[in-house]
């Protein structure tokens, strides 16, 4: 009998280390991966050289991921961080597309103006030369419509009934439970307050939006100070101050489901709704 006690003892102190172990070894989620293989190729491309503030927030916003899984371990919000810091990797990846379209593009023009002075000055070009010359234009051009078409996934517009709804991402524009404007975001707000200002408007609206984590009364109030932060930087870039305001949504009218972390990140957003002119 007492050799038996021995032997459940021994048994149970094993299996007991082995639980043990198995808690301190728990696999990354799948979302945590993905952040570390969309860094890595963003790292690894051009962005390192044409967008390295881009680049250094993508850093930033997996490092962020990576302590959350330790001390969290595989929690919405270690998913949560890590779905974010995917997107700031692919938003590296756009800009460093953009701004290699924009150099090629640049870089043909001045071969084209160099090429055309050359021939008022009297030197022969063959027929072959310049379709070849249009056909690099051609496609530098294409290639800045596509950096720019991948830039357009962090501004989405949309015409509704209300007026044209430009969609901007929170974790995009902010830090998580910050109403602090990220320097890219700020960049992309100058964009869009340029295009209003070319187009003409009859009044704005800048609605904050965020997931259902939380209380309703944070989150209403995070909602509304991240739309006076929109509101206040578009204000800077020239639009009137009495043609805008500001309005704090909260979780009140989710795109997607809050169950999952790309659902939630679709669920923190601002909204720009402009009111043209009849």
């Amino acid at each position: 009998m007492v050799f038996r006690s021995d032997r459940r003892i021994q048994f149970m102190s094993a299996l007991g280390a082995t639980l043990l172990f198995a808690c301190g070894t728990t696999p990354p989620p799948v979302e945590l991966l993905d952040a570390r293989k969309a860094y890595e190729k963003a790292s690894k491309g051009p962005a390192a050289q044409l967008a390295p503030a881009q680049l250094d927030t993508a850093k930033q916003s997996l490092a962020k991921a990576e302590a959350s899984f330790e001390d969290e371990g595989d929690e919405p919000i270690t998913k949560d961080l890590s779905y974010m810091a995917v997107r700031r990797a692919e938003i590296a990846e756009a800009e460093a597309g953009r701004e290699q379209a924009e150099r090629a593009r640049a870089k043909i023009d001045k071969d084209y103006r160099e090429t055309e002075l050359e021939a008022a000055e009297g030197h022969k070009q063959t027929k072959q030369q310049l379709e070849q010359e249009k056909k690099a234009r051609m496609a530098a051009e294409k290639q800045a419509a596509a950096a720019m078409a991948s830039l357009n996934e962090i501004a989405k517009v949309k015409e509704e009934s209300r007026g044209m709804v430009i969609t901007l991402s929170g974790s995009v524009l902010f830090a998580t439970g910050k109403s602090t404007l990220l320097p890219i975001a700020q960049d992309k707000i100058a964009e869009v307050a340029k295009a209003l200002k070319d187009q003409g408007f009859k009044s704005i609206l800048v609605e904050g939006h965020t997931d259902a984590q939380g209380s309703a009364d944070k989150n209403q109030v995070l909602s509304l100070q991240r739309a006076e932060a929109v509101r206040s930087y578009l204000v800077r870039e020239g639009i009137p101050s009495d043609k805008i305001r500001a309005d704090g949504i909260g979780s009140a009218r989710p795109v997607a489901d809050n169950s999952s972390a790309e659902g939630r990140a679709n669920n923190r957003r601002v909204e720009i709704v402009v009111e043209p002119f009849k």
